[in-house]
């Protein structure tokens, strides 16, 4: 995997950091806007806290919820929030930098996580990815936990995510 790769997958959360500086800075929010944006963003935030109820990071391949359904479930999540902070941000500006980023940082991290997996779990994740995992049996038979996405520390994604819909409300309600 490209170093490149690998920096950009580290520095994901940081270079996040700056982008919302910048991102609410230009935004343009209406009400209307922040309210659709926030319930588009709260679905992506709903679906990445049910991956992580799922997910045991590092200690196995996870198979059940969401996984079952896509492979990066927390990704697709993250995505359907940066939808939303788009449209809560009404300026196509700041839908082109959003998509920038999670373009970008997103594919870094993947890889990574993917060159993770299949060092750690080699032949397993490949199944896994292929499909073949739970026609084989290998399914894991996890039910949801929010004890285990609390361990895996989805309280600050959701923290993020209303403190940029309070800063952008506030920005809708008095212009600034």
């Amino acid at each position: 995997m490209p170093d490149l790769t690998r920096r950009l997958a580290r520095l994901r959360v940081p270079l996040g950091f700056a982008s919302a500086i910048v991102v609410v800075w230009l935004a343009q929010p209406t009400r209307v806007s922040v309210v659709v944006g926030s319930l588009v963003a709260a679905a992506g935030e709903a679906l990445r806290v049910w991956a992580a109820g799922h997910l045991n990071k590092s200690r196995e391949v996870t198979s059940s919820g969401p996984y079952r359904i896509v492979a990066h479930p927390l990704y697709v999540g993250s995505s359907i929030m940066g939808a939303g902070l788009a449209v809560a941000c009404a300026s196509v500006p700041v839908a082109v930098i959003i998509a920038a980023y999670l373009g970008v940082t997103i594919t870094a991290a993947i890889r990574s996580e993917e060159a993770f997996l299949r060092d750690r779990f080699g032949d397993r994740y490949d199944r896994y990815r292929s499909g073949r995992g739970a026609r084989d049996g290998e399914a894991s038979t996890r039910r949801f936990a929010l004890a285990q996405a609390m361990a895996n520390r989805e309280y600050r994604a959701l923290s993020g995510l209303v403190a940029a819909m309070a800063l952008l409300a506030l920005k809708a309600a008095y212009g600034l």
